[in-house]
């Protein structure tokens, strides 16, 4: 058998690192669809682990046309196997304790949508830099493999991204009583304020009543003066006729 090139044990490096976090994450999806009670976000992870199973046996495949086998790299192979046996018992072990994280449903959901997160991630990091080297080195096989499973993971991303406000939310309708969802002193200031503005309107609306009845009585003062003034400029006819005739 040939000696594997530099070229070839730097790919097949790369492409058993991306298998061994494929075969880890199985492992975690389904650990997380036994708690994922939510039907639209237990779909997408049903429909992501049979993509992610797809993945890993697209990477053996890979590999195997490249003249490696899987657990083989750069360093020897029997490194290599005791590597993916311990990343086997780590995601074995990472399952068992994701079936304890959080104090509800909905924090259990929302703990391993985060976990979820930051795996897909990793993973659009580790296909980024297969598709690149594969690119350098030209083989356009590898590279068309590793951007098809890139697109596969930032999509998954993109849903997990929109699911955690939605399972945040729902931690807070779980787990919070609704008179605790804002702070006790915010909503004694509120309704302070509410009193003083109801109590200044009440004022308001006394003074311009005054100042209504101040404008009424100022003007029947006026009016009475103005017909005083009238009755002083313009004598009876009865008293000029009578001047008149004591003048004859």
């Amino acid at each position: 058998m040939p000696e594997t090139t530099a070229r070839e044990q730097k790919l097949l490096q790369y492409l058993n690192e991306a298998h061994g976090k494929e075969e880890e994450l199985v492992t975690a999806l389904q650990a997380h669809l036994a708690m994922t009670t939510r039907p639209a976000y237990r779909k997408r992870l049903e429909e992501h682990l049979a993509e992610t199973r797809a993945q890993s046996r697209n990477l053996e495949r890979r590999i195997a046309q490249l003249g490696g086998s899987v657990d083989q790299g750069v360093v020897t192979e029997v490194a290599e196997t005791a590597q993916a046996v311990a990343s086997r018992a780590l995601s074995l072990a990472k399952g068992q304790l994701h079936a304890l994280r959080g104090t509800g449903e909905a924090e259990k959901m929302l703990k391993n949508a985060k976990t979820e997160y930051f795996n897909e991630h990793e993973e659009i990091a580790t296909y980024l830099a297969i598709e690149t080297l594969a690119e350098a080195l030209g083989d356009d096989d590898t590279a068309r493999l590793a951007r098809e499973h890139r697109r596969q993971e930032e999509r998954m991303a993109a849903f997990l991204e929109r699911q955690i406000p939605v399972l945040t939310k729902a931690v807070v309708t779980e787990e919070i009583p609704p008179r605790e969802r804002r702070p006790a002193g915010q909503t004694r200031t509120v309704r302070s304020r509410s009193r003083v503005t109801g109590s200044g309107g009440a004022g308001g609306a006394k003074r311009g009543a005054g100042g209504a009845g101040a404008k009424r009585g100022s003007g029947g003062a006026k009016s009475a003066g103005a017909a005083g003034g009238s009755g002083r400029t313009r004598p009876r006819a009865g008293a000029t006729r009578a001047r008149t005739r004591s003048a004859s």
